[in-house]
């Protein structure tokens, strides 16, 4: 690891990680890592990406990323579980295979249950159906092996709920009927999400990289409307709702001057490309619904695998995110603060509050 990523590991507010942990199994090709954010709340919960990226450091920095913003979506989900976040290096078109999985699984259950495991972006059911032989920690299976399936139906009803709560905020109305909604990314999530935007009457646009994806939606919706690619997409005039639905990022120095949305909600994780973006946001009197609160509908579900699944009550869990919404545009309203300063305040409070109550509980066992 270079100076970058210690740096950020070790001496800065972002990087206060527990562990993490770099795994390699060199028969079948496996490089990983695992990072744990926080425990604070409960074992630490968070998907596994599959992903070609550009570096080693990019891969250690992008975990890190990705399971502090589990710790705060977990929190702010009113899960009892901390965060983390696994990435594995390389292609999974190439590079993927039963025997890389289990090596995975290995590592994933060396770790006792500190970190518990799901789908992300390149991982899928069938693939942790196959982690899941080597540890009991693994979630996100099909039914057939007693799991909860595909939690990107919730992950989406999750956004969808945010976009709600967005709406009601900003227009005194919690439906979408007559607003145009911009989508990118119709993969695993953003086409469900389609379904219940055009359900409630919105008209939509959508871009992606993927042909076929959009040629899924299209095939079912053809009144969806298509943008070229998601610089044509965020500039498509009388834009009410901008959903990022694809990698993180989204929100940028580029991206952000040129939004026409009044309101940002979608199911990327890592929107914000840096700190600051949030602020440039409401500058700019655009409503950011923050990320890891709309799209906790997915580990919502996830979660409730470790308990015996049952849909109908994650399904009112993740209904909640509507709730959860509004109480962070009113805390934001009130401290005079962007959207997204205001969730990590609740969350860290959350978190803060469970780390005094153990510590009050050991002083007590230790008298």
């Amino acid at each position: 690891m270079t100076d970058g990523v210690l740096h950020t590991l070790f001496r800065t507010e972002q990087g206060g990680h527990e562990q993490v942990v770099l795994c390699q199994d060199r028969a079948s090709g496996l490089k990983a890592v695992i990072a744990i954010h926080s425990t604070a709340l409960g074992p630490a919960l968070g998907g596994t990406r599959f992903h070609a990226y550009a570096s080693d450091e990019e891969a250690v920095l992008d975990a890190l990323n990705l399971s502090r913003g589990m710790s705060y979506k977990n929190a702010l989900a009113g899960l009892d579980l901390g965060g983390g976040k696994a990435v594995i290096i390389g292609d999974p078109d190439v590079l993927k295979s039963e025997e890389l999985l289990l090596a995975y699984g290995r590592f994933v259950e060396s770790l006792g249950g500190r970190y518990v495991t799901a789908c992300d972006v390149g991982t899928y059911v069938a693939d942790m159906d196959v982690v899941a032989r080597e540890t009991r920690w693994a979630t996100g299976r099909s039914p057939e092996n007693g799991g909860a399936g595909d939690s990107s139906v919730l992950t989406a009803f999750g956004v969808f709920q945010g976009m709600r709560a967005s709406a009601q905020h900003l227009w005194g109305d919690p439906t979408l009927r007559g607003r145009k909604v911009a989508v990118a990314g119709v993969g695993k999530v953003g086409h469900y999400l389609v379904e219940h935007l055009l359900e409630d009457g919105a008209e939509v646009v959508i871009t992606d990289v993927r042909e076929e994806s959009l040629r899924r939606v299209l095939d079912k919706h053809p009144q969806v409307t298509v943008a070229a690619d998601t610089n044509a997409l965020i500039r498509t005039e009388g834009l009410d709702i901008y959903a990022p639905c694809a990698l993180g990022g989204a929100l940028n120095d580029d991206s952000v001057p040129a939004l026409t949305a009044k309101v940002v909600c979608g199911a990327a994780n890592n929107q914000l490309a840096h700190p600051g973006v949030e602020k440039d946001l409401a500058d700019r009197g655009i409503l950011y619904a923050p990320d890891y609160v709309v799209n906790a509908g997915g580990v919502i579900q996830v979660a409730d695998e470790l308990h015996g699944f049952d849909f109908d009550r994650c399904k009112a869990k993740a209904t909640k995110i509507f709730d959860t919404t509004l109480e962070i545009f009113a805390r934001a309203k009130a401290d005079g603060i962007p959207p997204a300063a205001a969730a990590d305040r609740i969350a860290e409070q959350r978190m803060a509050d469970a780390r005094a109550a153990k510590a009050a509980k050991g002083s007590s066992a230790a008298l």
